[in-house]
C-alpha cells in the first residue's frame, strides 16, 4: 500500500463521518420541530374570561388531534382529548408512574374489543389555568402510549368551543 493509498482511504474515512455527524446533527435540529408538530401545545395559551374563570386555548397538531401538555396529581404528563371516552384513560405504565390506585376492575368497550380496566380517582387534573378535582379514571394496563385520553369524565366540567383548528377549555361557571 502506497502513501497516497493510505492517504486516499483516511480521506474517504473522514468524509463518512463528517456525513455521518452531519445527519446526527440534521436529526437533533429537526427532533425539535417535529415535536412541536405533533405537541402544538407543550405550553398551552392562558387567559382568563371577563368573569375571571380561567381559560385554555388549544391548537390542533398535524394529525387534527388536541395534545397538551397538563398535570395529574402534580407530576407533568400528556393528555390526548377524547370526546368518544366516557373516562380519562391512563396507560397501566404511566397510573404506576403517577402512584395511582386501582379501586375495582370492570370490563370497557374501546375501539380495540373489550378489555379490563381498573377504576381509581385523580385528586387533581390540571390543563394550563384549569384545574380539575377527583376525576373518575381507568387505569388501562393493555394501553402503550405515552398519552393519557382525557375522555368525558374530565372534559363534562370544562366548556369547549372549537373554532376553525383552535379548542377553547373554559372553566364551567
Amino acid at each position: 500500500m502506497t502513501k497516497n493509498d493510505t492517504s486516499t482511504n483516511f480521506g474517504k474515512s473522514f468524509v463518512w463521518i463528517a456525513w455521518l455527524i452531519g445527519i446526527v446533527l440534521l436529526v437533533f435540529v429537526f427532533q425539535d420541530l417535529l415535536d412541536a408538530q405533533y405537541n402544538p401545545n407543550e405550553t398551552p395559551q392562558l387567559s382568563l374570561q371577563p368573569n375571571g374563570k380561567a381559560a385554555v386555548t388549544l391548537q390542533q397538531n398535524r394529525q387534527g388531534h388536541y395534545i397538551t401538555n397538563g398535570d395529574i396529581n402534580g407530576t407533568q404528563v400528556t393528555f390526548l382529548l377524547d370526546t368518544g371516552a366516557t373516562h380519562v384513560s391512563i396507560p397501566g405504565h404511566i397510573a404506576k408512574n403517577l402512584s395511582l390506585e386501582a379501586q375495582g376492575q370492570m370490563r370497557v368497550q374501546t375501539a380495540n374489543g373489550t378489555i379490563t380496566v381498573y377504576q381509581t380517582q385523580i385528586n387533581e387534573l390540571r390543563i394550563g389555568n384549569i384545574y380539575l378535582y377527583n376525576v373518575a379514571a381507568n387505569i388501562n394496563p393493555s394501553m402503550a402510549a405515552d398519552e393519557i385520553l382525557l375522555g368525558m369524565s374530565a372534559l363534562k366540567r370544562v366548556e369547549f368551543s372549537q373554532t376553525g383548528k383552535q379548542l377553547i377549555l373554559r372553566e364551567q361557571y
